[in-house]
């Protein structure tokens, strides 16, 4: 699983690294492992410069030798990952426009590899029916399915300032709770690293917290940004380098909804073809010519509360053991980073920032 792991990772970074220019100031939130598992969807119908542009996308760090022959063994990997994670016993459901036929090729790899059935709706004269039909199973394949899987209970609640930058403070509802933990200290950035356990330690919520600097600006947070690398967040979240300590634990309230069209971010990253009518070629997943994709939209939802959590999405640092006082405190009263990872495989499957209550 550890290529799997570095390739949703280093995607996940890529991908921040874009949205983040152009969001400041703002939340964010996506699941890259949903996006890297429609991404192979959609490159299992695909070929020529098309198929390559996607495989460099997902895999631009990657030193393999045949793509696409290891793109087919991620993917059937990923399959089986999924199933470990949420236990999926219903079929996943693609929508494709009426007006072409898919392959059977193309039916009997997405059904292999995903188990995944595609439905023919009609964008273009039932707009609105079709839009409905897509929502409401979403809807449906996805409400609870991780809540039973993410319950951490933090309790105490109550009202503290949270520090969004230098010149703006808002009110917040904060949880507290004081417990073993795992906390980490990356002392170059100033930054902390508290993990916290879900479902029997099948997930984990993983918070990176920059420094408070004296005039409270959120350099901190930036310098932590910029050094983000899968090395780096290894070295941070591994064993040998966060060590089990009483904490106590001050974590705001808070609500994360994100909705992407990734068109422009793919393109950016080099995917381009694929939105061109004239250069599209998907033609492993359709006879016909003018195959093309329309949109890539993304959303995502992470709620962490009372109650646990909701989800629906190495250079230059390294981490020191401190001499502890009996109880350390890991205060989120400023902005801060999470990811919640799968722990056996090291895989992220949503990552966030929080800045602005």
């Amino acid at each position: 699983m550890g290529s799997i792991s570095r390739m949703i990772t280093e995607f996940c970074l890529d991908l921040y690294n874009k949205v983040n220019r152009t969001t400041e100031g703002q939340n964010i939130v996506f699941s890259p492992m949903s996006i890297c598992t429609s991404l192979g969807l959609i490159l299992l119908g695909a070929r020529n410069n098309t198929a390559a542009q996607i495989e460099k996308v997902i895999l631009s760090k990657q030193e393999l030798k045949s793509l696409y022959a290891a793109t087919i063994s991620l993917w059937r990997s990923i399959s089986k990952f999924f199933s470990e994670i949420f236990r999926i016993s219903s079929e996943q459901v693609w929508l494709i426009d009426n007006l072409y036929s898919a392959l059977q090729k193309y039916l009997m790899c997405s059904e292999e590899l995903y188990r995944a059935a595609l439905e023919t709706v009609d964008f273009q004269r039932a707009t609105e029916a079709s839009r409905l039909k897509i929502n409401d199973w979403v809807e449906s394949e996805t409400q609870g399915k991780t809540k039973q899987n993410c319950s951490c209970t933090i309790f105490s609640l109550f009202q503290c300032s949270f520090k969004k930058n230098s010149n703006e403070r808002k009110p917040v509802q904060m949880m507290y709770q004081k417990g073993t933990f795992k906390l980490g200290y990356i002392e170059e950035l100033g930054t902390q690293v508290l993990e916290l356990p879900y479902a029997q330690k099948l997930l984990s919520m993983i918070i990176l917290l920059p420094g408070d600097t004296a005039d409270g600006s959120t350099s901190g947070l930036e310098q932590t940004e910029s050094t983000m690398t899968y090395e780096n967040l290894m070295l941070w979240f591994s064993s040998e380098h966060m060590f089990e300590t009483v904490v106590e634990v001050y974590l705001p309230q808070f609500k994360l909804e994100g909705t992407f069209n990734l068109n422009e971010v793919l393109k950016a990253m080099g995917m381009t073809d694929i939105f061109t009518e004239s250069k599209a070629d998907l033609s492993a997943l359709s006879s016909e010519k003018s195959l093309v994709l329309s949109n890539i939209v993304h959303k995502a939802y992470v709620e962490v509360n009372e109650e646990g959590t909701t989800a629906a999405a190495a250079t230059g640092a390294t981490i020191v053991r401190r001499s502890l006082p009996l109880t350390e405190v890991f205060m989120a009263d400023r902005p801060f980073l999470f990811f919640i990872r799968h722990n056996s495989t090291d895989t992220i499957l949503f990552f966030g920032k929080f800045c602005s209550p």
